[in-house]
């Protein structure tokens, strides 16, 4: 099975598995068809990009499976115009996924490795509008403004306030909340004027957030 016959039906067995969710977000779906995971997996895991295994990375980091990856972007419920933030850069596909709907991104990481090998892997796939930057996504991004959309793919033990003062009006941000020392469920927070609106949603895979920048990678 060559390259191209392995993305078309890993992507075409996501699709009716997400249908069968009831996710059927067409910019979304398209936006994911035209990022190929061959791009962002690995050369050794490049036989499971589009399953829904996890993937490690380097740095003790790891690409989620294939539906999970979709489905959080689904929750996200990005719009063409918008302005995204990220926080976990991991291999880039979610930021190169959502670079293909919103305006700009601007995913950051801890690690200098992950940023650059994403930063390689966005310009393979032909992606222009995403930023990937070294920071420690533990205190926020002082001086980029606000965003329409915020990820989070690291655990914090509560909401995290200062990613919510990032939020515009309307804005939505995804963070992974550790509802016990096992246990991690994504939230969803919606953002009206000052008025802030939880929704749990579903168990994550991710761990807790480590503070300040990577020393080594």
């Amino acid at each position: 099975m060559n390259g191209r016959v392995s993305q078309q039906e890993g992507f075409a067995a996501m699709v009716l598995r997400l249908r069968g969710e009831g996710m059927a977000n067409h910019d979304l779906l398209k936006a994911v068809e035209q990022t190929p995971r061959s791009h962002f997996a690995p050369p050794q895991y490049q036989a499971e990009a589009y399953s829904q295994r996890l993937i490690p990375l380097d740095c003790g980091s790891f690409m989620e499976g294939y539906d999970f990856a979709a489905r959080l972007l689904h929750c996200l419920n990005i719009k063409p115009g918008q302005r995204i933030l990220e926080v976990g850069t991991g291999s880039g596909f979610t930021a190169g996924v959502m670079g293909r709907i919103a305006e700009r991104v601007l995913t950051i990481d801890r690690y200098q490795t992950l940023v650059s090998s994403a930063q390689k892997n966005l310009e393979k796939a032909g992606i222009r509008n995403v930023v990937v930057r070294q920071a420690d996504g533990s205190a926020g991004v002082p001086g980029e403004g606000t965003f329409d959309r915020i990820l989070i793919t690291a655990a914090f033990n509560s909401l995290p306030r200062m990613f919510s003062d990032h939020l515009v009006s309307g804005g939505t941000l995804l963070v992974p909340i550790m509802m016990s020392e096992t246990l991690c469920r994504i939230v969803r927070v919606n953002r009206t004027g000052s008025r802030f609106d939880r929704e749990d949603l579903f168990d994550a895979p991710y761990l807790p957030i480590v503070p300040q920048l990577a020393s080594f990678l």
